[in-house]
């Protein structure tokens, strides 16, 4: 009986009785790891759905050790635009319904985290009224002014209700994602920026409606509303396979070209791009052949660094570090590591050309099957803890890494 009872007590005191009978850690045990990825440069952040503000588990995780977030989908024009409310906008321009976005930068500005504002201009996905006459579903295609000045109207309506409802808390936004292509077929042979004109058979309606320098004209529109704001907001470009040697060639094409696009009143060339958002998947897709390769760490360190050197600042937008299998928990977890050290050896006299890590896989879905397209991008077993929510050997070596151990 005195043995049971010096066992409640100690529990009660949160501190270990016996030998053999400490608790299991949680991740509030743990230093928040967004206060030790600060001391190398670079925020930390997660992805957040608006499913999620239903998950305490979830939520408590993210606002203990990321500083950043990412919606997955509700930022993105698909999301954002009401047909219904275009149909009757008294000035034409489009309308757009904020209410669960708002919701979520809501979250994040009550519990301290930034958001990265994802994502203004995408073809994929993108709702085919948008460039139909009436913002109806089959009628003519408007012209390219009436199509240039609906896609200013709502790049800038955008920016300018996040920051006038939630000021500051939208520290950066990607302006256009994926507008380069990767194979042969997507692009106009010879084209140095490889400039996206078809997407999984679907033409790109970007750049049939607004123009070939509708990626430029984004940036130019963004840039504009962030400035009439004075408002310190990042502009990104963001794109898949950013890592990758030949894609990487065709991004930086494109950076130059949207830094060479508009002039100031004394006739120099206006910065508008800021930096690069290389989207981390890391691994095979659907299959563990080619995960957890070393090569991949020196190209994506090679690549930010490539990057700088063009003027960009640098973020890892959507990590997903691969792993297939469930008795490679240790392996995944010595690899993950490695990639972490060589983010925080990139620090060089107190600077970082990457500012934000954002961590797409970070919960286990091995319940998904094998099919899912989740399962297949994040993977079953790459997360930092599992469906649990419990901590994996990934995430105490991350921990250990940013602590410096």
């Amino acid at each position: 009986m005195k043995r049971f009872f010096v066992m409640m007590l100690a529990l009660a005191l949160c501190i270990p009785a016996l030998p053999g009978l400490a608790l299991e850690k949680t991740s509030a045990d743990y230093d928040p790891m967004y206060t030790l990825t600060g001391q190398y440069g670079f925020k930390l952040g997660a992805s957040f759905s608006y499913h999620h503000l239903k998950d305490q588990k979830y939520l408590d995780f993210v606002s203990r050790h990321f500083n950043s977030i990412t919606a997955n989908n509700e930022m993105k024009a698909y999301s954002l635009l009401n047909q219904m409310m275009c149909k009757v906008s008294r000035d034409g321009m489009p309308q757009m319904n904020y209410y669960q976005a708002d919701k979520m930068v809501a979250w994040a500005r009550d519990n301290g985290l930034k958001v990265r504002g994802h994502v203004l201009v995408w073809d994929a996905y993108m709702s085919d009224w948008f460039f139909r006459e009436r913002y109806e579903n089959h009628t003519p295609y408007v012209d390219q002014q009436t199509m240039r000045a609906r896609l200013e109207s709502y790049i800038t309506q955008v920016v300018t209700h996040f920051e006038t409802e939630f000021p500051g808390v939208v520290y950066c936004w990607d302006v256009v994602n994926e507008a380069v292509g990767d194979n042969a077929g997507e692009f106009v042979p010879g084209d140095p920026k490889r400039l996206r004109t078809i997407r999984s058979g679907e033409s790109n309606l970007f750049r049939d409606r607004v123009g070939e320098d509708y990626v430029e004209f984004s940036f130019l529109c963004a840039r504009n509303a962030a400035e009439a704001l004075n408002a310190d907001i990042g502009l990104f470009y963001n794109d898949y396979n950013a890592f990758q040697l030949q894609k990487r060639v065709a991004i930086s094409e494109l950076v130059k070209s949207i830094n060479a696009y508009a002039k100031d009143e004394n006739g120099e060339y206006r910065k508008l791009i800021d930096g690069v958002g290389m989207q981390g998947y890391i691994g095979g897709y659907g299959t563990q052949n080619g995960c957890m390769s070393d090569g991949d760490i020196s190209r994506i360190r090679d690549s930010i660094l490539a990057y700088q050197a063009l003027g960009m600042d640098v973020h890892i937008t959507e990590m997903a570090v691969r792993n297939y299998e469930l008795d490679q928990a240790e392996k995944h977890a010595a690899y993950y590591g490695r990639l972490m050290k060589m983010f925080t050896s990139l620090q060089q006299n107190g600077e970082n050309p990457l500012s934000c890590v954002a961590i797409w896989g970070l919960v286990d879905c091995s319940y998904l099957p094998k099919d899912h397209y989740s399962y297949k991008l994040n993977s079953p077993y790459g997360g930092l803890i599992n469906e649990k929510y419990e901590l994996k050997p990934a995430f105490d070596t991350v921990y250990t890494v940013l602590k410096g151990e």
